[in-house]
């Protein structure tokens, strides 16, 4: 009798694991989709039929994983988030580097990010000074905030340890963070901007080079 309930209880935790599984898989299937969607027709013009029909979904397929476009559109930025704190953290953590070389690594692993999936890391750079924010549900919300603030923190830290030991000039080690995160961002849209009149040509990794040289001799102590 103990040996029934304990196999049926496998055969139901067996099915769940199918299940979740198959949830996200079905996930990950729109999300691939919208990302398609949202590259050939731009935010604005892109619809949830328009998603359903690329992941050969019914509409109402869709509202069973996300509540809205909006919330498809920002969760889509949650994978390059992830990716961009291993980046950093990875920059961090590496022992013995001289605060100086450290802001190369990290100007080289926000470039590094932007090769990831240039597509979304622009989409997510227009997410964050929109008001889509508002419209999505607490636990995305919570978790992009999340992520947005843990890659802050590991930029900040940079800074600590060179304003620390005298490299750096005495300022907030956040203001400078926020200060590196606008050139990033800056730089990258504006480059691609560019890209629509001249679409032969592509000099954001020179530019980002020179802006943070500029950066770089700017927050030099002496």
């Amino acid at each position: 009798m103990m040996f029934i309930i304990l196999k049926g209880s496998v055969n139901i935790m067996g099915i769940q694991e199918r299940k979740e599984r198959e949830k996200e898989r079905r996930r990950q299937q729109i999300l691939v989709a919208a990302k398609r969607v949202f590259s050939a027709k731009g935010f604005s013009k892109a619809t949830m039929e328009d998603i359903a029909r690329e992941a050969e979904l019914s509409p109402g397929t869709l509202y069973l994983y996300f509540i809205n476009k909006d919330e498809l559109y920002a969760s889509l930025s949650l994978r390059i988030l992830h990716y961009l704190n291993i980046r950093l953290e990875h920059v961090v953590n590496e022992h013995g580097v001289p605060p100086e070389k450290r802001i190369v690594a990290l100007r080289n692993a926000l470039f590094d990010v932007y090769e990831f999936d240039p597509l979304i890391l622009i989409n997510m750079f227009h997410l964050q000074s929109s008001e889509t924010l508002h419209n999505l549900s607490e636990d995305l919300s919570n978790e992009i905030q999340q992520l947005s603030r843990s890659s802050l923190r590991m930029i900040s830290r940079i800074f600590e340890e060179g304003i620390a030991d005298g490299t750096f000039i005495d300022k907030h080690p956040v203001a400078l963070a926020d200060i590196v995160w606008s050139l990033f961002s800056g730089v990258v849209l504006w480059e691609e901007s560019k890209k629509l009149f001249n679409k032969d040509k592509d000099h954001l990794k020179q530019t980002l080079e020179l802006a943070f040289d500029i950066f770089l001799r700017g927050i030099k102590n002496g």
